[in-house]
């Protein structure tokens, strides 16, 4: 809070908590093939083995979304005649794609056991996201504003002033993290460990904590 002689200046505090109702896997597809025309084929066909897989459990291929995709020369170290060299060793390919669907363990469990068995051989990561984060950014900057307002007030009646008319609304847009990851490292689909009756899911994620701020700019008389 601020006060000059003419006008009043108040940040106001936005704090929320929402529960994820979104489920993200995060897949990522890894390999390293002799030439450049092998490593995209490759992870073509991996790619395509797991929208195969997805539509056996109703999702469409397109579902599927890429986050990331390259493919880089890798090279090995040798040494010839006392003299380190470089050689190239083939083509490595990576190719990370995300999947969401509404929060269901059930459904979670029979997708992990799926992947555990599919020849792409992902990577994964389990986390949770919001829905609808701009719902939840418009509610965080209402509370803001409520809550300079508010501050305005107080501070307005304890010098003995009046709060005019509203000059200015300061506002940058914060950078919210709208997932929560319990799991902080991928792991290999293969390593996954399943019996029979499947892999069974119980996890109840934590509350999203978000907060922004929203200043207020008032004349005072």
């Amino acid at each position: 809070m601020y006060m000059d002689n003419r006008t009043v200046r108040v940040t106001g505090n936005g704090r929320m908590k929402i529960s994820p109702d979104v489920t993200r896997i995060t897949l990522s597809l890894e390999g390293v093939c002799p030439d450049y025309g092998g490593a995209y084929t490759r992870c073509a066909r991996d790619s395509a083995s797991l929208k195969d897989l997805l539509r056996g459990f109703g999702f469409k291929g397109s579902d599927l979304k890429t986050l990331d995709l390259s493919v880089d020369p890798r090279y090995e170290g040798y040494e010839e005649d006392g003299v380190y060299r470089q050689r190239l060793a083939g083509y490595g390919y990576r190719h990370v794609l995300k999947l969401e669907f509404i929060r269901d363990n059930e459904l979670l469990g029979k997708l992990l056991t799926a992947l555990s068995g599919s020849t792409a051989a992902p990577e994964l990561n389990i986390s949770y996201v919001a829905g609808d984060p701009e719902a939840a950014k418009n509610e965080l900057i209402r509370r803001a504003v409520k809550d300079a307002e508010s501050k305005a007030a107080i501070l307005a009646e304890a010098a003995g002033v009046t709060l005019e008319k509203l000059i200015s609304v300061d506002y940058s847009v914060a950078r919210l993290d709208f997932e929560i990851s319990p799991m902080s490292r991928m792991m290999k689909s293969e390593q996954l460990s399943s019996d029979s009756a499947g892999i069974s899911v119980d996890i109840e994620p934590d509350d999203i904590e978000l907060k922004d701020t929203v200043t207020l700019i008032y004349s005072i008389a």
